[in-house]
């Protein structure tokens, strides 16, 4: 129903960046109100409706989100096969899980504030160009300390692509099917653990693959690396056919881009239907500054840009939200990535000692013992265990898509994180690889469950114009916690693996009891 109240001038320091639509009187004659030449946003995209084009930014979008998943998590499934060629110890298995999360928090807050500036689909397309030629380049890494720098470049290019493209993804859809189909897309990660894992196992057994020399060794392992680029570089590729933003348009005041981009939304779903947008309303006089300084390149200007966003983002009207968001992603992040980037070493252990992961001390050395720890080839249990456990991701993907918008996102997050929590506090106490397998597994189809309901929650909290920014800080200290987690597993996981354990328990119910102080957004329109 249109809002029929006059227009009101707005604060720029209001956040609801969507105008009303305007009634006009007219003042002329009896024949009463005549319509608006301009429409709301979101009625626009109920307009335009939903249809292949939408089908089409979901299979996209979903196989950046994949790519990003492969590139991190194939670091996890090449440690056991390369501890040997780059003679590595726990700790050193630990920087390396790490560093591709200190690119993605450096890049993750960079490029979000770039996409916010000039534009999602131009960022999209250089974050996945980093990633892809970061991860090629580090295949071909001999020596430990430029294996090291090469995934930490990789991990600049995903900590740019992750948060831009739910933004770019969220700001297409009509707000009945964004709460399923930001489900649907963050689904795309399971698909990236199953396709990094199904690579891993297919690849990395076949010690003889490869190229050999004295000076030069290119075996499966690397490989594995290798492939696992395709799905970024590729997606980068695509990119270039597809329109920027409509809604980025809009609160940079460029009606007349964003009308163009709708109406090639319109044209892929309908055809030749005649476009029934003839304007969108003009963008809020917060949104006219903002379009003042967007061709502004200076490094000056950017620093400037950033500050504000960042600022606005702990603003009165913002900073509870961001605070509680802050606290989940923290405790989230520390501990699924702590404990799943460590998953098939812990199998790997599981399979050599018996019993529970914990039930053993380590020693891992590099030097004379090398040969006594070294497994150059994990065998097929440990991948297929891996395997499982990324396919475990699908309940929960399932689960979400079909009843996110009816159970709520917040219900949905704090139940998972707790259960959660839950199911590590039980993985130590297992003592068959059956048993281990069957908590991991449990451990991803519930966590699942809380990711993608803080996906859809980061899209749908925060306005247009701080909308990435606030992606990317919100990633930068998921980093911030997957650095920690890694780190503290590398330094204790020697010692005793339960430590870690319990630690990743209490954090995931801390998060999940944060969970509730969220607002609700459930049906409500994106400002």
């Amino acid at each position: 129903m249109v809002d029929r109240r006059p227009l009101m001038a707005e604060s720029r320091f209001n956040h609801d960046y969507e105008a009303e639509p305007l009634l006009i009187e007219n003042s002329g004659g009896d024949d009463g109100p005549r319509q608006p030449d301009k429409i709301s946003y979101e009625d626009a995209l109920k307009t335009i409706g939903y249809g292949k084009f939408h089908v089409l930014l979901l299979a996209l979008c979903g196989w950046a989100v994949s790519s990003d998943a492969i590139e991190v998590l194939s670091v996890s499934f090449m440690l056991p096969s390369a501890q040997c060629d780059l003679h590595l110890t726990s700790a050193d298995k630990g920087l390396l899980n790490a560093i591709i999360f200190v690119g993605m928090m450096v890049g993750g807050y960079f490029w979000g504030s770039l996409a916010d500036k000039i534009g999602r689909r131009t960022v999209l397309m250089g974050s996945l160009t980093v990633n892809g030629l970061g991860g090629l380049v580090s295949s071909t890494s001999q020596v430990f300390w430029l294996f090291l720098i090469m995934r930490f470049i990789s991990g600049v290019g995903v900590g740019g692509s992750i948060p831009v493209i739910f933004s770019y993804f969220t700001e297409f859809l009509p707000k009945f099917r964004r709460g399923a189909m930001i489900s649907a897309l963050a689904t795309f990660w399971m698909m990236g653990n199953i396709i990094a894992a199904g690579l891993a196992w297919l690849v990395i057994p076949h010690s003889t693959l490869g190229y050999f020399s004295p000076d030069f060794k290119y075996n499966s392992w690397r490989i594995f690396i290798a492939i696992c680029t395709f799905p970024s570089l590729s997606s980068a590729f695509f990119f270039m056919f597809m329109p920027e933003s409509p809604k980025f348009y809009l609160t940079h005041h460029k009606e007349a881009l964003a009308v163009d981009s709708l109406m090639t939304v319109h044209k892929i779903n309908h055809g030749n239907k005649p476009f029934q947008v003839p304007g969108l309303i003009l963008t809020t006089e917060k949104e006219e500054v903002v379009a003042e300084d967007v061709n502004t390149s200076s490094c000056v200007a950017n620093m400037q840009n950033l500050f504000h966003q960042t600022k606005e983002l702990f603003g009165k009207s913002l900073r509870r939200t961001t605070i509680i968001m802050i606290i989940i992603n923290f405790t989230l992040s520390f501990g699924y990535y702590g404990l799943w980037m460590w998953f098939p070493e812990i199998f790997a252990r599981v399979e050599k000692y018996g019993g529970s992961p914990c039930d053993h001390t380590v020693v891992n050395t590099t030097g004379t013992n090398e040969t006594e720890v070294c497994n150059p080839i994990p065998n097929d249990w440990v991948f297929f265990e891996g395997f499982m456990t990324a396919l475990s991701n699908l309940p929960g993907n399932l689960f979400t898509i079909f009843l996110m918008d009816k159970l709520g996102r917040k219900p949905l997050l704090a139940t998972s994180m707790v259960l959660s929590g839950v199911t590590v506090f039980l993985l130590p106490v297992v003592k068959t690889k059956i048993g281990n397998l069957l908590i991991s597994c449990a451990f991803g189809a519930i966590s699942t469950v809380g990711w993608n309901s803080l996906d859809v929650l980061q899209a749908e909290l925060f306005p247009t114009a701080v909308r990435s920014t606030a992606f990317g800080l919100q990633s930068g200290v998921g980093r911030i916690a997957a650095i920690t987690g890694n780190m503290v597993f590398g330094a204790l996981v020697d010692i005793h693996c339960a430590i870690p354990m319990i630690m990743v328990a209490v954090l995931l119910t801390i998060g999940g009891l944060s969970a509730i102080k969220l607002p609700n957004t459930t049906g409500k329109d994106i400002h």
